[in-house]
């Protein structure tokens, strides 16, 4: 965990660790080669420290993990303005609002996301 806060990493490790949950139950034993994960934009998940991390948890868990690859699919946000009715893809994690408008009574629609989406084992 410490070398974990020296990269300010945490908020990844943690979402690793939740990855590794829920493949190994379905891997049932198998060598896993290949998870595949869709991130929303709205997660701030930086890919670099989420792939370091995920190389940190794989290395300390069991054989069935080891050099296994982690396959990232960014998704872009998306939200509907309810005042004016544009729904609009955003640029900006850091500022949800309509691109129309500029108001930011929107609702999200996309953008959200971190699923689990598939896996490859052998």
């Amino acid at each position: 965990m410490y070398l974990a806060r020296q990269h300010g990493v945490v908020h990844e490790l943690s979402l690793c660790q939740a990855i590794a949950g829920v493949v190994k139950p379905h891997a049932a034993g198998r060598h896993v080669d290949v998870v595949r994960v869709q991130v929303g934009a709205l997660r701030q998940v930086v890919p670099e420290s989420l792939e370091f991390c995920w190389s940190l948890v794989c290395e300390h868990l069991d054989d069935s993990m080891t050099d296994t690859q982690l396959e990232l699919e960014f998704l872009p946000a998306e939200v509907a303005c309810r005042p004016c009715g544009e729904r609009s893809v955003i640029d900006s994690r850091w500022s949800v609002c309509c691109a129309k408008c500029e108001s930011v009574d929107v609702e999200v629609l996309r953008g959200n996301e971190f699923l689990v989406t598939s896996i490859e084992v052998s």
